[in-house]
């Protein structure tokens, strides 16, 4: 393969994962970037907000990259955006929702002035030298969704975004399924599809089922109704709203987020209420309980969302009321289910009664099932395919699922993040690969926490710390002060006298020693002390904390 004729399709971020979505393609000398996602840090990350991908590689080449396309509007597609704009200022193309959501997060990042951002319609096409890029109407869990087409000069690339087939969709704006149609009669070079429920039999059920059992849920409740659900889930607040009204309540928004992004989906006409039927947390008193419906974030469990600070009465404005009925319209995204447990037992503690998936059919999954996905794949039937938005089970299962469904196995690729695919007009293969990882963003920190400062959190957060301190006389080699101990998450010393006596005396027989041979140089002075009081630790406890000698000169 020579570099002149072949395509590169690289995923730096979004597979083997759930989150931190994107992928750089390019030819010759341009470089498109589909979405640019974050994601969610583990249990173990400790103080890490979220992860970004590394863009190294589009740095390297940044006069080839001509612009970043966004398939929709959730975090794990735009939340690394800002970020990659600091570092490469390129133009961003979208549907009007997605760039309103994108609009507000470039405000807090004080990045709005200088941002590029094309609003593209469904069905419009954006025209560069090699690539000519084609939005297609998708449904989704959030309005503005679109598959993306792009024409190359070997061939077209689908990449499906996030999607499911609803046949019936809140706005009535259906998918474009026949668009995919004719793409695939005309020839579809390589598809990218969404993977995450690969899993799941059959279809996913319509986002009006869950107005049908919101509707339902909300007849003859004698107290406030408080529904937790996704701030950019603009059909699912549409529901709720609508069933609100219908039975006289009046609907107030909790949390930042639902706040700003319902502002402007209705500013932009995707979301449809009278002023008379919305009111301000401050005025939610002034409304009996029966005649209010609250609309909150929080239903990841997120201990700093409005639900959490509810359920444990920390927000400043909304308290829990007998008779309130909770209604969590939402799964759990891996990895959330003991925050949001959490949530719903302080609720029951509180006296609450809730509402979850488990119970009701409250919720509806955006991502398309299997009897979808092979819809997709009879459609578009390309000659490659490459399974992508998953954890590396579901690729497996989604290049399985392609298999059953006729294809080639040597055309399917499973790549991890930074492999580099590359095709020719005859053939495709794993060439390479990039840099690409994580990038973890800690406070106003970008960067600066890397692996080795995580491990040393990870094991402060296991076995505490233990800090030495000590003076020292350089003339007479002797030790003027000390040694004193300190301790934070190992052992409370008033509890623990012997072992701390103890840890002094091997500190103390450790610094003389090393005096009275002269070695007055700090670095060997801490070394010894260190090595000796962690043999002492963990003989005595069986644990390992870390050691921090300090030794004063005096």
């Amino acid at each position: 393969m020579t570099a002149n004729n072949t395509i590169k399709v690289i995923p730096l971020g979004g597979l083997g994962e759930i989150g931190k979505n994107i992928t750089a393609i390019e030819y010759n000398e341009e470089i498109i970037v589909i979405d640019c996602g974050m994601g969610f840090p583990d249990e173990d990350m400790y103080g890490v907000d979220l992860i970004i991908p590394d863009i190294s590689y589009l740095l390297d080449n940044a006069d080839k990259v001509k612009g970043i396309f966004l398939t929709h509007g959730h975090e794990d597609h735009i939340g690394g955006i800002p970020y990659f704009l600091k570092q490469l200022n390129v133009p961003l193309y979208g549907t009007k929702l997605t760039l309103g959501i994108i609009g507000n997060k470039l405000k807090e990042h004080r990045l709005i002035e200088t941002c590029k951002l094309h609003h593209v319609e469904p069905g419009e096409t954006v025209k560069l030298r090699h690539f000519e890029i084609e939005f297609i109407r998708s449904t989704h869990s959030i309005a503005g969704a679109c598959c993306i087409a792009i024409h190359t000069p070997l061939g077209i690339i689908l990449h499906t975004g996030d999607f499911k087939v609803d046949y019936t969709p809140v706005d009535g704006l259906k998918m474009d399924l026949e668009r995919i149609g004719e793409l695939g009669k005309k020839g579809i070079l390589l598809m990218l599809a969404d993977s995450t429920n690969v899993e799941r039999e059959g279809h996913t059920l319509s986002e009006q089922s869950v107005g049908e059992t919101l509707d339902r849920l909300l007849t003859n409740v004698a107290g406030r109704i408080i529904v937790a659900t996704f701030a950019s889930n603009i059909h699912r607040i549409q529901q709720i709203i609508n069933a609100s009204v219908k039975h006289g309540r009046k609907v107030a928004f909790s949390g930042r987020s639902m706040e700003n992004i319902t502002q402007v989906a209705k500013e932009l006409g995707y979301l449809h209420l009278n002023e008379e039927d919305v009111i301000d947390q401050d005025e939610i008193r002034s409304y009996p309980s029966e005649k209010i419906t609250i609309i909150t974030t929080g239903s990841q469990g997120e201990p700093m969302a409005a639900l959490a600070r509810i359920a444990f009465s920390t927000h400043r404005k909304i308290k829990i009321e007998p008779q309130d009925l909770f209604i969590i319209s939402a799964s759990p995204i891996p990895g959330n289910d003991k925050l949001v447990s959490r949530v719903i037992n302080e609720l029951y503690r509180k006296g609450a009664d809730v509402v979850y998936e488990a119970l009701e059919d409250v919720h509806v999954s955006g991502h398309a099932y299997k009897e979808e996905l092979k819809l997709m794949h009879t459609l578009a039937h390309p000659k490659y395919f490459m399974p992508a938005h998953g954890e590396y089970r579901h690729l497996v299962h989604h290049k399985d699922l392609a298999k059953k469904l006729g294809m080639d196995s040597g055309h399917i690729f499973i790549l991890e993040t930074g492999q580099v695919l590359e095709i020719s007009e005859q053939t495709a293969g794993i060439t390479g690969k990039v840099r690409a990882g994580n990038v973890f963003v800690d406070g106003i920190g970008v960067g600066d926490v890397g692996n080795v400062v995580l491990r040393d959190r990870r094991n402060l957060a296991q076995d505490g710390m233990l800090t030495i301190v000590a003076a020292v006389e350089q003339e007479t080699y002797s030790i003027a002060a000390g040694p004193d101990i300190i301790t934070r998450g190992f052992v409370y010393v008033k509890d623990s006298e012997e072992l701390i006596n103890g840890v002094k005396e091997i500190a103390q027989k450790e610094l003389e020693s090393c005096l009275r041979n002269q070695m007055v140089e700090r670095a060997v002075l801490k070394v010894n002390i260190k090595k000796a009081v962690e043999r002492f630790l963990y003989d005595k406890t069986k644990r390992r904390p870390s050691v921090f000698p300090i030794i004063l000169e005096v």
